[in-house]
């Protein structure tokens, strides 16, 4: 891993450091788009085409209603993890339900906000030889709180057809209502468009390699008309830590990522090459103050690479990664914040104390006895994160992720007579005669039924 001492950079030189390592989406658009289109045209017949090419599977049914589906044998000990998280995640996502919220602004004038689930969405677990049920669980919860009423969860096939059954048992438990056995772009085509045996959904959420996001990308700018969860790039981690972290617990956070690509890569062979957990992986080391000893976390990273399944494809993403030397918690904090990591987690002494200075950050994992493994399936928080330094303006999956608003007013006729005229009068300076007429016809009929003083 690269270093670099912010006190002796130039702000140029420190801006650069927060470039990630660069996406060519141009030539993945360029082979994305005539999956989506022939997905389009051809529909089950062209979903199953690109399986059998991609996966390897000959499938006979795209689609399974999960109400008909056995429910899954597990072992007793999985089943309690994942409850226990499903509980977790639960109670955390329910909490983000606001009250709603009647508001008289003048006599007679009632605003309120409201909120409606969106009615159908997509949800893209990666998957294959990789077993990822705690995405399933990120994505169906919320969308099972929302109250969506069509879920298809999309997930690529084992090599017999089935369904991962951690996976399928995550989706039973929260509601999902379809799961279609594909992945990659074509996928994610099938959801957009709609299918004979696929909904077609309004929002498709989740994290995939770089053809899933480019497929996310084109799509939600085309006749498909549908919204996506948030850009999305190679997951990355941003540690800050001081002299009394320990090196293997750094380490161990450090390649929290790069192990994750071990899990993913066997999915996304034979055509689909780039994991969303993939070799252009970052993970940023950032030493607070003095006493830190690099060399100890450096050791103890090598170690811990080697016994890694895979570790050459570690080795590379540790390639793009670097260390950063803050003078104290200040500098570092505000380099995390210019970052905008996807992770980020603060193993200093007394880090709450610093939580109010995080500006930017997917999620944020404080003090030593907080590893991101927690977050990514058990805490409560969702593991679906902006990436790529878009935590400057998105957040993460929510509640509010799965959910539309909707103003309502109404006003009473003394509340039109006491704010009618400002009305008319914005109306006559923009030009719009439409505009102030609305109002004004509807003054003149409310003084016209006033009953004359006698």
């Amino acid at each position: 891993m690269k270093s670099y001492r912010l006190s002796e950079l130039s702000q140029a030189e420190v801006n650069s450091l927060k470039a990630r390592p660069r996406i060519d989406f141009s030539s993945i658009f360029d082979m994305v788009r005539p999956i989506v289109e022939d997905v389009r045209s051809r529909g089950d017949a062209a979903v199953k085409d690109y399986t059998t090419r991609f996966d390897k599977v000959d499938l006979d049914k795209l689609i399974e209603n999960v109400a008909e589906l056995p429910d899954p044998e597990l072992d007793s000990s999985v089943k309690e993890a994942f409850d226990v998280a499903y509980d977790n995640i639960f109670a955390f996502h329910a909490a983000q339900k606001s009250a709603e919220k009647n508001v008289e602004n003048m006599k007679g004038v009632k605003c309120k906000r409201v909120a409606r689930s969106i009615a159908s969405v997509g949800l893209y677990v990666p998957g294959g030889t990789a077993v990822l049920p705690s995405t399933a669980l990120m994505l169906s919860i919320p969308a099972q709180i929302a109250g969506c009423k069509t879920v298809v969860l999309a997930t690529p096939p084992g090599q017999d057809g089935s369904i991962c059954k951690e996976v399928l048992y995550c989706a039973k438990k929260a509601g999902v209502t379809n799961i279609l056995k594909a992945g990659g772009a074509q996928a994610i085509a099938a959801m957009a468009w709609g299918t004979t045996s696929c909904p077609k959904v309004e929002k498709i959420f989740g994290p995939g390699n770089q053809y899933v996001t480019a497929a996310k990308m084109i799509l939600q700018n085309s006749e498909a008309m549908i919204s996506i969860d948030m850009p999305a790039g190679p997951s990355e981690v941003l540690v800050i830590a001081d002299k009394h972290a320990n090196p293997v617990h750094i380490a161990a956070d450090l390649l929290s990522q790069v192990e994750l690509l071990r899990k993913v890569i066997g999915s996304v062979l034979d055509g689909d090459l780039k994991a969303e957990h993939g070799p252009d992986s970052q993970v940023v080391l950032v030493i607070a103050g003095d006493g830190v000893d690099l060399r100890a976390i450096e050791d103890e990273i090598s170690k811990q690479c080697q016994s890694l399944p895979r570790g050459e494809l570690a080795s590379k993403a540790l390639s793009h990664s670097f260390t950063v030397f803050a003078r104290d918690m200040v500098e570092a904090i505000s380099f995390s914040n210019l970052y905008a990591p996807e992770h980020l987690i603060i193993n200093v002494k007394d880090a709450e104390k610093w939580e109010n200075f995080i500006e930017n950050a997917g999620s944020v994992f404080l003090g030593p006895w907080t590893p991101e493994s927690v977050g990514d399936y058990a805490s409560g928080t969702n593991h679906v994160l902006p990436t790529y330094g878009y935590a400057r303006m998105y957040g993460g999956v929510s509640l509010d992720s799965f959910m539309k608003y909707m103003t309502v007013q109404s006003l009473t006729e003394e509340g039109l007579r006491k704010l009618g005229p400002y009305v008319e009068a914005m109306a006559e300076v923009e030009g719009l005669e439409a505009h102030k007429r609305a109002v004004t016809l509807r003054l003149q009929d409310i003084e016209a039924r006033q009953v004359p003083m006698v």
